[in-house]
Protein backbone atom coordinates (compact mmCIF):
# COMPACT_ATOMS: atom_id res chain seq x y z
CA UNK A 1 0.00 0.00 0.00
CA UNK A 2 1.26 3.60 -0.96
CA UNK A 3 2.29 6.08 1.60
CA UNK A 4 0.71 8.88 2.21
CA UNK A 5 3.05 10.99 1.46
CA UNK A 6 4.58 9.42 -1.50
CA UNK A 7 5.08 12.09 -4.57
CA UNK A 8 2.61 10.39 -6.76
CA UNK A 9 -0.02 10.01 -4.04
CA UNK A 10 0.83 14.31 -3.35
CA UNK A 11 0.61 14.61 -6.63
CA UNK A 12 -3.02 13.45 -7.20
CA UNK A 13 -3.97 15.29 -4.49
CA UNK A 14 -3.01 18.53 -5.24
CA UNK A 15 -4.74 17.82 -8.97
CA UNK A 16 -7.83 16.64 -7.28
CA UNK A 17 -7.59 19.81 -5.49
CA UNK A 18 -6.60 22.03 -8.72
CA UNK A 19 -9.65 20.08 -10.21
CA UNK A 20 -12.35 21.17 -7.36
CA UNK A 21 -11.10 24.56 -7.07
CA UNK A 22 -11.71 25.10 -10.64
CA UNK A 23 -15.06 23.55 -10.61
CA UNK A 24 -16.39 25.64 -7.49
CA UNK A 25 -14.97 28.84 -9.48
CA UNK A 26 -17.07 28.23 -12.46
CA UNK A 27 -20.21 27.01 -10.49
CA UNK A 28 -20.06 30.57 -8.71
CA UNK A 29 -19.40 32.74 -12.24
CA UNK A 30 -22.45 30.39 -13.24
CA UNK A 31 -24.39 30.58 -10.21
CA UNK A 32 -23.94 34.60 -10.44
CA UNK A 33 -24.92 34.82 -13.97
CA UNK A 34 -28.85 34.12 -13.00
CA UNK A 35 -28.06 36.30 -9.89
CA UNK A 36 -27.71 33.19 -7.04
CA UNK A 37 -24.81 32.69 -4.79
CA UNK A 38 -23.49 29.06 -4.86
CA UNK A 39 -25.39 27.95 -1.85
CA UNK A 40 -28.59 28.53 -3.60
CA UNK A 41 -27.45 27.23 -7.41
CA UNK A 42 -26.13 23.66 -5.03
CA UNK A 43 -29.29 23.27 -3.38
CA UNK A 44 -31.40 24.14 -6.73
CA UNK A 45 -29.35 21.68 -8.35
CA UNK A 46 -30.15 18.71 -5.32
CA UNK A 47 -33.79 19.65 -5.63
CA UNK A 48 -33.70 19.31 -9.46
CA UNK A 49 -33.09 15.47 -9.02
CA UNK A 50 -35.94 14.79 -5.96
CA UNK A 51 -37.72 17.21 -3.74
CA UNK A 52 -35.93 16.77 0.06
CA UNK A 53 -36.88 17.87 3.25
CA UNK A 54 -34.70 21.00 4.70
CA UNK A 55 -32.66 18.11 6.88
CA UNK A 56 -31.62 15.94 3.89
CA UNK A 57 -30.40 18.72 1.80
CA UNK A 58 -28.39 19.84 4.79
CA UNK A 59 -27.00 16.65 5.06
CA UNK A 60 -26.08 16.22 1.43
CA UNK A 61 -24.38 19.88 1.67
CA UNK A 62 -22.67 19.19 5.03
CA UNK A 63 -24.24 22.58 6.80
CA UNK A 64 -26.57 23.53 9.36
CA UNK A 65 -30.45 23.24 8.71
CA UNK A 66 -31.16 26.62 9.65
CA UNK A 67 -28.76 27.73 6.94
CA UNK A 68 -30.76 25.92 4.29
CA UNK A 69 -34.00 27.82 5.27
CA UNK A 70 -33.02 30.87 5.27
CA UNK A 71 -31.50 29.13 1.13
CA UNK A 72 -34.77 28.30 0.24
CA UNK A 73 -36.72 30.85 1.63
CA UNK A 74 -34.39 33.23 -1.15
CA UNK A 75 -34.99 30.07 -3.34
CA UNK A 76 -38.67 30.73 -2.68
CA UNK A 77 -39.06 34.41 -3.31
CA UNK A 78 -37.87 33.93 -6.61
CA UNK A 79 -39.99 31.34 -7.84
CA UNK A 80 -37.78 28.77 -7.71
CA UNK A 81 -38.83 26.51 -5.08
CA UNK A 82 -41.58 25.57 -3.48
CA UNK A 83 -42.62 23.89 -0.22
CA UNK A 84 -45.15 21.02 0.43
CA UNK A 85 -46.09 19.03 2.65
CA UNK A 86 -44.62 15.38 3.01
CA UNK A 87 -46.96 12.63 2.06
CA UNK A 88 -44.83 10.17 3.96
CA UNK A 89 -45.34 12.71 7.09
CA UNK A 90 -47.35 15.64 7.01
CA UNK A 91 -45.24 17.54 9.38
CA UNK A 92 -42.07 17.56 7.18
CA UNK A 93 -41.82 19.94 4.70
CA UNK A 94 -40.36 19.49 1.25
CA UNK A 95 -38.77 21.88 -0.82
CA UNK A 96 -39.67 21.02 -4.47
CA UNK A 97 -37.76 22.70 -7.49
CA UNK A 98 -40.73 24.33 -9.77
CA UNK A 99 -40.90 24.53 -13.45
CA UNK A 100 -38.67 28.13 -13.04
CA UNK A 101 -36.33 26.47 -10.68
CA UNK A 102 -35.74 22.86 -13.18
CA UNK A 103 -35.00 24.71 -16.17
CA UNK A 104 -32.18 27.28 -14.01
CA UNK A 105 -30.91 24.38 -12.59
CA UNK A 106 -30.86 23.00 -16.42
CA UNK A 107 -28.43 26.23 -17.15
CA UNK A 108 -26.38 26.21 -14.68
CA UNK A 109 -25.93 22.42 -15.47
CA UNK A 110 -25.26 23.48 -18.82
CA UNK A 111 -22.98 26.19 -18.34
CA UNK A 112 -20.06 24.00 -15.97
CA UNK A 113 -18.16 23.02 -18.79
CA UNK A 114 -14.52 23.01 -18.01
CA UNK A 115 -14.39 19.41 -17.52
CA UNK A 116 -16.94 18.45 -20.27
CA UNK A 117 -14.08 19.66 -23.19
CA UNK A 118 -11.27 17.36 -21.58
CA UNK A 119 -13.61 14.36 -20.34
CA UNK A 120 -14.72 14.26 -24.40
CA UNK A 121 -10.67 13.76 -25.08
CA UNK A 122 -10.90 10.57 -23.41
CA UNK A 123 -12.13 7.56 -24.67
CA UNK A 124 -15.13 5.91 -23.45
CA UNK A 125 -13.08 3.39 -21.42
CA UNK A 126 -11.00 5.58 -19.82
CA UNK A 127 -14.08 7.89 -18.54
CA UNK A 128 -15.44 4.79 -17.26
CA UNK A 129 -12.23 3.52 -15.40
CA UNK A 130 -11.66 7.25 -13.74
CA UNK A 131 -15.62 6.81 -12.84
CA UNK A 132 -15.11 3.95 -11.53
CA UNK A 133 -12.18 4.85 -9.61
CA UNK A 134 -13.94 8.31 -8.14
CA UNK A 135 -16.88 5.81 -7.12
CA UNK A 136 -14.07 3.62 -5.21
CA UNK A 137 -12.63 6.95 -3.87
CA UNK A 138 -15.62 8.01 -2.49
CA UNK A 139 -16.71 4.41 -1.18
CA UNK A 140 -14.18 4.62 0.80
CA UNK A 141 -14.50 7.80 2.61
Amino acid sequence: MPSRTDPLTLEVVELIGAVVARYHEEYEEAAASHQLTGAQARVLALLAFDPLPMRRIAQKLKCEPSNITGIVDRLEGRGLVERHPDPADRRVKLAVATEAGMQTAGQLRDALDFAREPLAGLSTAERTVLRDLLQRMLGAA
